[in-house]
């Protein structure tokens, strides 16, 4: 069956193919160029921070977030195992090793009650990955990462539009990272960003993804570096992006209280937000009662063109992590019966009622 109507596509109605034209016509390709510098200060006004380092995905900025905090080789780093394969693989990176905890069963947030019993002299930082754009309990990792004195770094791929009370995340630690893939909120097709409010901290961060160029200096490299430069095309995208980012934002709580209100009297469960602050939804999910439900759901919707995408593996379930030790029940029973259903600021009322007329089938 052809996909009719995809879990996601990018919206590029606006300066996109405008600001990638100029890019052509002035030969201004690669990671030299005036749009990298806008973007970068645009992406740090809209998210309320001091500074904020293009690189060139979102992996690469949690790997380079991890080294300017100097994590080092038999280091602890406590992670959810309810995430994408990202947070933990960046970890490994650096040659540290992610401690597991388990998740809230509402929320789907690292459960923080479970944090404090697995910190150890080796422990160095807490990883939050705010899942889907819900906001994880910051509060309550800052009061642990102070009484035990680590750091803490914010996995915001998810969740650009994201707040805690009125305060955008990734300003609850000590530096924070953002992916522009394809199907998030704004997108530069690959790209990411680093973000935090301390100027030596940007200084180490700039320094380690520009190949360890020392500044000042024309090819003289002082430290081992990594070439993570966003180009000037992937940058001019994602200032196109960015100018639209409030229309993305609305058109994705619309999306979700769409799905919510008609989902009231279904056997379904959605993603419960406990902190107070935005939901950024970027993507809407939901639970069946078994997993056996949730693949006869997806098998429907397929044959009816709609596509889906369950949830995430649980991290310590992979062969590379596997350990016989984490016992992470929630964490496996959530993935197991979990899907993201189709989600995008171009989705027009008759696509969305295409999507829940066909669910409301299936259980009939």
């Amino acid at each position: 069956m052809k996909i009719k109507i995809p879990v996601y596509q990018p919206e590029l109605s606006g300066n996109e193919k405008k600001y990638v034209q100029e890019c052509l016509d002035t030969s201004w390709i690669s990671s030299k160029g005036k749009f990298v510098g806008e973007f970068e200060h645009k992406f740090a006004d809209a998210t309320q921070i001091n500074h904020a380092i293009s690189v060139s995905n979102g992996t690469a900025a949690l790997h380079v977030a991890l080294l300017a905090l100097g994590i080092e080789p038999g280091d602890e780093v406590i992670v959810p195992s309810f995430t994408y394969i990202a947070s933990v693989n960046a970890i490994r990176y650096v040659g540290a090793i992610p401690v597991f905890v388990d998740i809230e069963d509402d929320s789907w947030q690292m459960d923080c009650s479970l944090i404090e019993p697995v910190i150890t002299a080796r422990t160095k930082a807490i990883m939050a990955v705010h899942i889907y754009g819900c906001p994880s309990d910051m509060m309550a990792i800052q009061r642990l990462a102070k009484q035990y004195n680590l750091y803490v770094v914010e996995d915001c791929a998810e969740a650009f539009g994201t707040t805690i009370g009125s305060t955008h995340v990734g300003r609850f630690s000590d530096v924070a990272t953002y992916s522009f893939f394809g199907n998030k909120t704004i997108t530069t097709g690959e790209g990411g960003m680093v973000v935090t409010q301390d100027d030596a901290l940007a200084r180490k961060i700039r320094h380690l993804k520009g190949q360890g160029l020392m500044e000042g200096r024309e090819y003289w490299h002082d430290i081992v570096g990594y070439n993570y430069r966003m180009t000037n095309i992937c940058a001019a995208i994602g200032l196109a992006q960015l100018e639209q980012a409030e229309h993305f934002l609305e058109r994705k709580r619309e999306i979700a209280q769409f799905y919510q209100q008609r989902f009231q009297s279904l056997p379904l469960v959605t993603q419960n937000q406990r902190v107070a602050g935005q939901h950024s939804w970027w993507m809407f999910s939901i639970l069946t009662e078994t997993q056996l439900q949730r693949d006869e759901l997806r098998e429907h919707l397929r044959a009816s063109g709609i596509e889906t995408r369950p949830l995430f593996n649980p991290v310590h379930l992979m062969p590379m992590y596997f350990d016989q030790k984490w016992n992470l029940p929630i964490s496996v029973d959530i993935a197991s019966r979990g899907m993201n259903l189709p989600s995008w600021p171009g989705m027009t009322k008759e696509i969305l009622n295409d999507v829940v007329s066909s669910i409301e089938l299936f259980f009939k």
